[in-house]
Parts: C-alpha cells; sequence; structure tokens
C-alpha cells in the first residue's frame, strides 16, 4: 500500500496488544506514527522498536478518558509531524467484571470513560484537524462485543455498541467533506486484556469462536491498515468484525 508511506497515524493505545500491532504495520508501510498510551515505559519501548526498524516514531503520554490529555496529544502529533492524515481510536480496558445490579457506579463510570467518551473526545480533536486538512481516516476499535451481549460486562458491552454509533452518525456527518470513519469489531485476541484469565476461561473463549482459536493483534493490524489507505477509499460509516466467525453463531 504505497499510499500509506508519509502519511501520520495516530495510535492510541498503542503500547501493547492490537494498538502495537497496528502502530507496527503502519510503520512498515512507511507511515510516520505516533504512540500514545498511558504506559509510558512499555510506550517508548514500543517506539524504539519500531524506529530500529527505520520508521519515523514518537510517542505521546495521554490518558484519552481526559479531554485535555486528548487535546495535547493531537497537538502534539501535528507539532511533531505537520498533519494528522489516519486516528485509530484503540485505547480500551475491560473494566470491573460483574452482574448489572453488582456493578459498581464507580467501575461504571471508569469503562465508560475510557472506552466510549475517550473515542469522543478524541474525534471531536481529530476531526477538527482534518476538516483543516480537507481529508482523512478514522478508525474506531469496536468489538464483537457492539454488536452483541455479554455476562458480567454491561459497561464494556454499551460502551463498544456506543462506538459503534458514534462512527456511524460522524460518518453520515463527514464524509462528503473528505474524511472517512469506520468501526472494527475484534473478538477474543491474544493480547494482555486477557492475561488475567484462568486456563479455563481462556478455553471458554476459544470454544466460542467456530475457528478453533482466538485471534491475533496481527490480524486486525491488518484490516485497520486496510480502512486507513486509499483501497478503502469507498468505505465509510462500516462496521467489520475479524471474529473467526464468532458472530456468526
Amino acid at each position: 500500500m504505497n499510499d500509506i508511506k508519509g502519511k501520520v497515524v495516530l495510535v492510541t493505545g498503542g503500547s501493547s496488544g492490537i494498538g502495537k500491532a497496528v502502530a507496527e504495520l503502519y510503520a512498515a508501510y512507511g507511515a510516520k506514527v505516533v504512540i500514545s498510551d498511558i504506559n509510558r515505559p512499555s510506550g517508548e519501548e514500543a517506539v524504539q522498536q519500531i524506529k530500529a526498524k527505520g520508521a519515523d516514531c514518537i510517542f505521546v503520554t495521554a490518558d484519552v478518558s481526559k479531554y485535555e490529555d486528548c487535546k495535547h496529544l493531537v497537538a502534539a502529533t501535528v507539532k511533531e509531524f505537520g498533519s494528522l492524515d489516519i486516528a485509530v481510536n484503540n485505547a480500551g480496558i475491560g473494566g470491573e467484571p460483574n452482574d448489572v445490579a453488582d456493578m459498581s457506579v464507580e467501575g461504571w463510570l471508569k469503562v465508560i470513560d475510557v472506552n466510549l467518551n475517550s473515542v469522543f473526545y478524541c474525534m471531536k480533536l481529530q476531526l477538527e484537524q482534518m476538516l483543516r486538512q480537507g481529508k482523512g481516516s478514522i478508525i474506531n476499535m469496536s468489538s464483537i462485543l457492539g454488536q452483541v451481549g455479554f455476562n458480567t460486562a454491561a459497561g464494556y458491552v454499551a460502551a463498544k455498541h456506543g462506538v459503534i454509533g458514534l462512527t456511524k452518525t460522524a460518518a453520515l456527518e463527514y464524509s462528503a467533506k473528505g474524511i472517512r470513519v469506520n468501526a472494527v469489531g475484534p473478538a477474543f485476541i491474544n493480547t494482555p486484556l486477557l492475561d488475567n484469565l484462568s486456563a479455563e476461561m481462556k478455553q471458554f473463549l476459544v470454544s466460542q469462536h467456530p475457528i478453533g482459536r482466538l485471534g491475533e493483534a496481527s490480524e486486525v493490524a491488518e484490516l485497520v491498515v486496510w480502512l486507513g489507505s486509499d483501497k478503502a477509499s469507498f468505505v465509510t460509516g462500516s462496521y467489520y468484525a475479524v471474529d473467526g466467525g464468532y458472530l456468526s453463531k
């Protein structure tokens, strides 16, 4: 994808997992990449790994659940590289595992802040910059749980459903102005988000995917990079599952 070369790409939650895989693949195609995360040590390590392969990459610390951090992040991106061509709003957490009646208000608010409000904050600022440029592409990381429910994950499910609605609405508002907006819905992927699960729970999750395994971050990255490229020039307002058949059940 030669059109990716020289583009400026911002990836939130980019220090590990899907975000890191996305950043690495964009860099491999010649993009200038900004990685953002709350985890500075792992973020800077990811940047060094990318730079060692000859790509331009910087790290910006940001808690994207805070609007001022998002504002600083977009400004720092433009200051460093002069533009913002592709934004991948990937940062997210699993949230408090509880049934609805047992979920704490604090737990609910935290997952909504990190998984949904952050996408709004980032998109608002990214869109302002892309409107000045007259073009851009935004990819929001939803989930298969943006389409279906899942026990003990009400906050996460609600947030990821909201990301899809926000994506579709922004696409309606800005596609005619040169900005495409799409959402990606991974199933359960081998990332640090699953590190605290028991072997039994992981095996249960495997059993829910007709393909017979969990996904890999690199497989999600392939779709995200395609959506940011000119090869997806007629694709906007869409939701794409990367789910090993999970949603076909």
